[in-house]
């Protein structure tokens, strides 16, 4: 039955992505940003519906009221395709920082472009700091956005030993606004490289905000420190209710 049902979500959400590109986002793209933005926030939630009824994958967000008004940084665990597309659910205007080579996708990229997301050259190290720091100043400063970030750059597998890198630290530093941690436990339920996606609940939790004025190493360390005790309480409680299910949330925990 898991099969089944991970199989039909995986058809299913593609399916309705194509669908959203196609006959929705296409259109959108005459039309102004905010058009677009609404567009996008309305295929994420559609995705969100079928992980309910398909998969019977929930989610939960905790910690709403920790964001505060205004431009502000958010930087995420990142263990899954999930909440690249459910953050965008919980923030009036987000921007993200991604790979630049998204943006070489038709149609996909031409809507990153026009959301004015910030892509990024990895290839260019420093270049490619100060070209995203200079973009999310005016994101931020100018228009009041919600810049989106993965501290450490990529999705990791639950439980991994944390890889934050030193950009975070440096935009925090350059940027000047609050910075909101936000835990998660979404690759027990929607594995990184994995076809399943497990039933049961995922949660988010959005934890206080970490104002400005630390120095980068003490911003570094609380941030990690926040986001790692957060994360690890989260997959208890979810390896606890997979356990309760006969599932195991640690099968192949090297490619999940």
């Amino acid at each position: 039955m898991l099969v089944l049902r991970s199989l039909a979500f995986n058809v299913l959400f593609y399916a309705n992505l194509v669908f959203w590109l196609i006959f929705v986002a296409l259109p959108a793209l005459l039309l102004p940003q905010a058009a677009l933005r609404h567009v996008a926030a309305g295929w994420a939630r559609s995705s969100l519906w079928l992980m309910r009824v398909v998969a019977g994958t929930r989610y939960e967000v905790i910690g709403r009221e920790n964001i505060p008004a205004g431009g502000l940084m958010v930087a995420a665990k990142h263990q899954s395709f999930w909440e690249t597309f459910t953050l965008f659910t919980l923030f009036p205007d987000p921007v993200f920082i991604l790979k630049r080579e998204l943006m070489r996708i038709p149609l996909f990229g031409w809507c990153l472009a026009k959301l004015r997301m910030i892509p990024v050259d990895r290839g260019a190290r420093a270049r490619a700091l100060k070209d995203v720091t200079r973009r999310a100043t005016v994101e931020l400063g100018q228009k009041g956005r919600q810049l989106l970030i993965f501290p450490e750059g990529t999705r990791r597998p639950p439980g991994a030993p944390p890889a934050y890198k030193f950009g975070v630290a440096h935009l925090y530093a350059e940027l000047q606004v609050p910075c909101l941690p936000v835990a998660l436990n979404s690759g027990l339920y929607w594995p990184r490289r994995q076809f399943l996606r497990r039933p049961g609940t995922i949660r988010l939790e959005i934890l206080p905000p970490i104002l400005p004025g630390l120095d980068k190493t003490s911003f570094q360390h609380e941030l990690q420190q926040r986001i790692e005790t957060a994360c690890d309480r989260l997959l208890a409680q979810g390896r606890a209710e997979l356990a309760a299910q006969g599932l195991d949330p640690l099968a192949h925990p090297d490619k999940s």
